[in-house]
């Protein structure tokens, strides 16, 4: 069988392998993926905008794509790097291939190649771009296409995967009333559906705005807590995000407003309250990183999604870190000393990966229902 797929790195190294997915040429950044299923969940993750994924573990596709564990409405990587693609899936929820998704939105994925030597290289020199090609196959056309792509900081990959607003109603127990329900506005930045299904599994109400939604038209809705959401890239090119955590910290002076932020919308909070925040070398990406709760001490297993993280050197005096992680002690988790602020740099949605943090939807709306 004759190798169709090429990867180039930005350091020059070439891999040639079997191309599956869309025969296209897309350039990204490559991180890899340390957890051991999820595919679907992290292909449709909207943080992965301007991202090519590399799985580690070795045999991805074998039960296929249901379409229900999506975590938004379609693929957002830019291309998708495997050991060995499995050609035959099987499971009783499997709708279609891996391969007929990627096709559907323009995805090329290459496998059979040293994954293990691409995952070493970028803990080794960090994150780096790279182009995967299935229908291009000269090497200096391809090296000045990756060249001439920005990378991913300072730039604003929110506003690709910024949706038009919309409302999510659902109910957990037939006799429940709409107006009994605290509301949340979530600010989409590119929110995972699983954060919406677990605000709504501990009995809230949600809202999706976009990102960019001024605060005086959040105030509009009168909501009872507001959630900033995950999202891609650098949080320094959310300008608008920033904006709006720190008019958020500055309402609270006035009036009580609980804020959540996940991920990104931590980042945004960080950068809000004044500190600042830094790219790490190879970014934080899977469903095994530990995390410790500084206060009773418990060590959570979280998932992971990002590339930058708040410097805790920079927080000002008015919050405190909560969490950090484990296996390179960077700022994970914090709050405001004095409102009802708190952010966290995981996933407490858990998808893919473990629960150990669901609880932090029921924090949530604990401090909500204080203001009741």
């Amino acid at each position: 069988m004759k190798k169709d797929a090429i990867l180039i790195l930005e350091d020059g190294s070439v891999f040639y392998g079997f191309g599956f997915g869309a025969k296209k040429t897309k350039v990204g950044e490559v991180v890899f993926n340390t957890a051991l299923t999820g595919y679907e969940e992290i292909l449709t993750d909207p943080s992965y905008c301007g991202q090519i994924v590399l799985m580690c573990y070795p045999h991805i596709g074998n039960y296929g794509i249901n379409f229900k564990d999506s975590e938004s409405y379609r693929i957002w990587v830019e291309g998708f790097i495997v050991r060995e693609y499995s050609k035959i899936y099987s499971n009783w929820k499997a709708k279609t291939s891996l391969d007929h998704f990627l096709k559907k939105y323009g995805v090329p994925g290459i496998e059979g190649i040293d994954t293990r030597k691409i995952v070493k290289k970028i803990r080794e020199k960090g994150s780096m771009k790279g182009i995967i090609s299935r229908d291009e196959f000269n090497i200096k056309t391809l090296m000045k296409k990756l060249k001439e792509t920005p990378s991913i900081k300072g730039r604003d990959l929110v506003s690709i995967v910024n949706r038009s607003p919309y409302s999510v109603f659902r109910r957990y127990r037939a006799t429940e009333r709409q107006s009994d329900r605290a509301t949340v506005a979530v600010i989409d930045f590119g929110v995972k559906l699983n954060i919406i299904r677990l605000l709504e599994k501990v009995g809230l109400r949600v809202i999706v705005l976009k990102g960019n939604t001024e605060l005086k038209e959040i105030l509009r809705l009168n909501p009872d807590g507001i959630l900033l959401s995950n999202g891609p890239g650098d949080p320094e090119g959310v300008t608008y995000g920033i904006k709006l955590a720190r008019e958020l910290i500055n309402y609270n002076k006035e009036k009580y407003l609980p804020v959540l932020g996940i991920c990104l919308g931590h980042q945004l909070i960080g950068l809000g309250s004044g500190a600042k925040t830094f790219k790490l070398k190879f970014g934080h990406h899977g469903g095994n990183h530990p995390v410790k709760d500084l206060k009773t001490g418990k060590i959570e297993i979280t998932v992971q999604n990002h590339n930058f993280c708040v410097d805790p050197e920079t927080l000002p005096s008015s919050f405190e870190i909560t969490h950090i992680n484990l296996n390179d002690k960077t700022l994970e988790g914090m709050k405001h000393k004095d409102f009802p602020i708190l952010s966290f740099q995981y996933h407490p949605e858990g998808s893919p990966g473990p629960h150990d943090s669901e609880y932090i939807f029921q924090e949530f709306k604990r401090l909500i229902e204080k203001d009741e």
